[in-house]
């Protein structure tokens, strides 16, 4: 976020929400950062500030935790992106991989970097799909909300985080997201 101009601010407490323009939901494990959210009552803090319309980035797990569903077993989620995601559904660690997609609205393909990766099984009709990967959506939009099956940090492609500042631009232009 640096690299885009942004300075990042550790949300830990709901107090830490205060004041941030957009917030990125980073991979790791889905489970756990939804446990995690939901011990130190970040779950409605963070619900509300999305669908308030706050610019928010998902990736991997992150796009899981904002999901409105999984095709798994029941986990913590913030239910505020329609859609309904396949957890690691790229295969296991040893299976992770690398490939070039293209994405809508930006000119030239995207690296994507996929580590136990889920992927997207339903889309509701709110949700653009925006990229693919083996017949299924790995980028979609919903409002002011972008998430990522992959891990768009770990390349020196900045586009999919400059696509987040865009949305907080738009939304302080009042044009909505």
């Amino acid at each position: 976020m640096r690299t885009v101009g942004a300075e990042p601010v550790f949300v830990r407490t709901a107090d830490d929400l205060a004041g941030i323009e957009a917030l990125v939901l980073p991979g790791g494990e889905s489970t756990t950062i939804g446990r995690l959210a939901r011990r130190y009552g970040l779950i409605e803090p963070l619900r509300a500030a999305i669908e308030g319309g706050m610019p928010t980035l998902g990736t991997c797990a992150g796009m899981i935790f904002l999901a409105s569903g999984t095709t798994g077993e029941e986990q913590p989620l913030l239910e505020v992106l329609d859609i309904v995601v396949e957890r690691n559904a790229f295969g296991r660690q040893v299976e992770s991989f690398e490939e070039w997609v293209e994405v809508d609205g930006l000119d030239e393909p995207v690296e994507a970097v996929y580590i136990r990766a889920p992927w997207i099984e339903k889309v509701g009709g709110s949700v653009d799909v925006l990229a693919r990967s083996h017949d299924h959506p790995v980028m979609v939009r919903q409002g002011s909300i972008l998430a990522t099956s992959f891990h768009p940090e770990l390349t020196g492609d900045v586009r999919i985080h400059t696509m987040l500042l865009d949305l907080i631009d738009a939304a302080d232009a009042g044009e909505g997201a």
